[in-house]
């Protein structure tokens, strides 16, 4: 590849990214509409300054469709298995049931938004843990910008070991570091060190968001047990089985904020009548809705089958393997640029594993749920007609911006501008990189919305330019892979997820704009850290 890293290249590279971000922060425009102006952008650049031809235009273009349709079988079942719940007023007997439990709300929102969120991620991900925190957080009277802001925060830190490992085997992968090996060993402990840290800012976060210093200082202990579980826990268990290290603990914090509720500090009836992200009428109005004669555990049945049917496909090996044995994908030819930067032909491109998917999941766990609340008669006459027609008409219009966002994506590393991108950085910047290391992998994930995939595309360049820097390369894929994590709080295709079950679809560059500085402010401590550190290691 003899791309020139150029400061036209580069800037032209990064302008669509930047466009997003002025159109979607300082013109509160949302995705669907941000979306198409970078895609044209990314098209209109590949062809002049990276001597693109039609044919491979068309052919990312092509991945981009098909990966977007993906994630949106992921983005309908989510919103289906919403609108079953929501259909049967399942969201309110979850928030009384819960408030009675959790009688302190702001445990109550930490729980709902950070440690269900935590459960959800370590064993689904793609996602899933916005689409569907985003309405339960509605449900016990969280505005709903606010309702999509904390599970953003709340799955985060689930990113890089969550869905079973899944991003972090694409980093090792990707990195070649086998499976095992004292580098493997050391990389996952520096990775899991720096989620860690991230863990316990969004826990803290989310106490500043419902109440400021107050609810800081109600909060503290209950943050830091709950860290000390989910990110002293997963860094434990990366030196054991980096599959489980992010899954077990979260099991674990989603039992121990129910006994946290019975401490003497979390135990009695505690709000902040003022706080800002609470919908005081929503919960007084509402209140008397919930069925009578539905209990909390059956209220939480579509979940639990999710829970029950994604452990015993994803941990049962047998069954897994069993399942994962039906994939589908599509042939694409080998293209190229001008400069030949090359995309290697495929015969089975980013395969479906339906049976393994997570979409597969939500979809029987949502048809089995509406079957259970149909038999008990809290869905009525026409109730299953409007559940399949509200979460078609929900899914509509986020899907515009999915694909045009993932098209891009597509582009940009097909035609070379990803690679030149993170390369010029490191050219200009020599070992100072170190500190940019994470901006890499926010970078990504922030572009392709998984940090599977910023692991996939920058793993082997982090790498590579650890070595060619002649630095620690554990610091710096670590740092990747936890930028990649914070990405995904402020991915535009997550945020889309939640504001679309969130029915406030346009919302997204408030919702960016919220959460932007904490995710930077994080990103750079991070960087810090692993330059000042690389310096002694």
């Amino acid at each position: 590849m003899m791309i020139p890293v150029t400061p036209l290249t580069w800037g032209a590279a990064i302008l669509p990214i930047i466009v997003l971000l002025i159109l979607m922060i300082r013109f509160q425009w949302g995705a669907t509409e941000a979306a198409p102006v970078g895609l044209l952008i990314t098209v209109f650049t590949g062809f002049v300054l990276y001597k693109a031809n039609i044919r491979l235009i068309a052919s990312e273009s092509a991945k981009g469709i098909w990966n977007a349709l993906i994630i949106l079988l992921i983005v309908w079942t989510a919103i289906l298995m919403y609108q079953v719940s929501d259909e049967a007023k399942a969201f309110l007997v979850i928030r009384n049931g819960m408030r009675k439990l959790l009688p302190n709300e702001l445990l109550l929102v930490l729980a709902m938004g950070w440690i269900f969120e935590s459960f959800l991620q370590g064993i689904t991900g793609f996602g899933v843990p916005v689409a569907v925190g985003a309405p339960l957080l509605i449900g016990i009277g969280v505005k709903p910008l606010w309702a999509v802001i904390i599970p953003l925060f709340g799955q985060a830190w689930g990113n890089t070991f969550g869905t079973l490992g899944a991003a972090w085997d694409s980093l090792a992968m990707s990195a070649g570091l086998a499976a095992g090996s004292r580098e493997y060993l050391v990389t996952a402990l520096w990775t899991a060190a720096f989620i860690w840290f991230w863990n316990v800012i969004a826990g803290l976060a989310m106490c500043w968001f419902y109440g400021k210093a107050k609810a800081l200082k109600k909060g503290f202990t209950a943050v830091l047990i709950l860290s000390l579980i989910q990110g002293g826990g997963e860094l434990l268990l990366t030196q054991v089985n980096t599959t489980i290290s992010c899954f077990v603990p979260a099991c674990v914090s989603l039992i121990v904020i129910l006994f946290l509720g019975r401490l003497n500090c979390y135990k009695e009836e505690w709000c902040i009548e003022e706080s800002s992200i609470m919908n005081r009428a929503f919960t007084s109005s509402s209140f008397d809705d919930a069925p009578e004669d539905m209990t909390l555990v059956q209220a939480f049945v579509p979940y639990f089958l999710l829970s029950a049917l994604t452990l015993v496909v994803l941990v049962v090996k047998p069954i897994n393997l069993f399942l994962g044995q039906v994939k589908f994908g599509l042939a694409f030819p080998e293209t190229s640029t001008g400069y030949g930067f090359v995309n290697a032909a495929s015969d089975c491109f980013s395969p479906l594993a339906p049976f393994t998917h997570a979409s597969m999941f939500l979809f029987l766990s949502a048809i089995l749920g509406l079957l259970y609340y149909k038999r008990h008669g809290w869905i009525g006459e026409g109730g299953v007609k409007r559940v399949f027609v509200k979460s078609v008409s929900m899914t509509m219009p986020s899907g515009i911006s999915v694909i045009g966002l993932v098209i891009m994506s597509k582009i940009m590393d097909g035609t070379g501008q990803t690679v030149v991108l993170a390369n010029g950085i490191a050219n200009a910047l020599g070992k100072v990189y170190v500190i940019l290391a994470p901006f890499v992998g926010l970078l990504g994930t922030f572009m392709t919305g998984s940090n599977m995939s910023s692991n996939i595309l920058f793993g082997g360049f982090q790498m590579t330019t650890a070595k060619l820097l002649g630095v620690n390369s554990a610091l710096v894929l670590g740092a990747q892979s936890s930028g990649g994590a914070i990405g995904s709080a402020i991915s535009p295709s997550k945020i889309i997820l939640g504001t679309t079950t969130a029915n406030i679809l346009g919302s997204e560059g408030e919702v960016m704009k919220k959460i932007m500085a904490i995710c930077v402010l994080a990103t750079v401590v991070i960087g810090a850290f692993a330059f000042v550190a690389v310096s002694f290691i």
